[in-house]
């Protein structure tokens, strides 16, 4: 039987922390006196903010400044986060548990910056499930390349047709299949709908985790 190799995306799929990113964009925007709206929000949620910030704001911008603005928008989020919290997404703890408990590997393949990760994983207890933690700074192509999840699978050990990537956006589902991996995606925090993640490649797409059933996702890598 395969072991699967199981990669997380964070967020919007461990936790959200969606409205915490929305309100640091919107501040930095400001700052530079640029706008911010949920369209540019949901046409960048999973991105690196080098893609983001090239995409919205200057098309030229070098990386220098990419990481001066990448840093300013993240002090916000970092804060946020602190101040106000986050939580587990339903189904998130059950399966961690279940997976460790099977000696599955996982690990996480984020675009956030390796500051907000360690926030993250610290203020929900959730260091101990993971062997291998990956960054959108250990990586020079942001999703929907596969770097960051192939990164992962080989921190691991791992084969890609092993690993069962969870995602929960366009560009990640679409970072994991040209990666040749497996993808669950989920919609509970509702950036994309089921229909788009269908089509942008995803095996299986559920409203919540809490639906998804070890079992199926030994499956998937059967």
């Amino acid at each position: 039987m395969t072991t699967p190799v199981i990669i997380w995306d964070v967020d919007g799929t461990l936790v959200d922390t969606a409205e915490h990113h929305f309100s640091a964009w919107k501040r930095f925007a400001e700052e530079i006196g640029k706008p911010f709206t949920r369209a540019d929000f949901a046409a960048t949620f999973g991105m690196r903010n080098p893609e983001i910030l090239r995409r919205l704001y200057r098309p030229d911008a070098d990386d220098a400044l990419c990481a001066k603005w990448g840093e300013q928008k993240e002090n916000h989020y970092r804060k946020a986060v602190r101040d106000e919290g986050t939580q587990l997404l339903p189904g998130v703890v059950r399966l961690l548990k279940e997976f460790a408990d099977r000696g599955w590997p996982q690990a996480v393949g984020s675009s956030a910056p390796r500051g907000n990760l360690d926030l993250l994983l610290n203020v929900t207890n959730t260091q101990r499930y993971f062997d291998a933690v990956v960054t959108g700074d250990d990586v020079t192509r942001g999703k929907p390349d596969p770097e960051v999840f192939l990164i992962g699978a080989a921190k691991l050990g791992a084969n890609p047709n092993r690993c069962v990537v969870f995602e929960d956006a366009v560009a990640g589902v679409e970072a994991a299949k040209a990666g040749s991996m497996k993808c669950v995606a989920v919609t509970f925090v509702g950036h994309h709908p089921s229909d788009i993640l269908r089509a942008a490649g995803a095996d299986v797409v559920v409203a919540s985790l809490e639906e998804l059933t070890v079992a199926h996702v030994a499956s998937l890598v059967e």
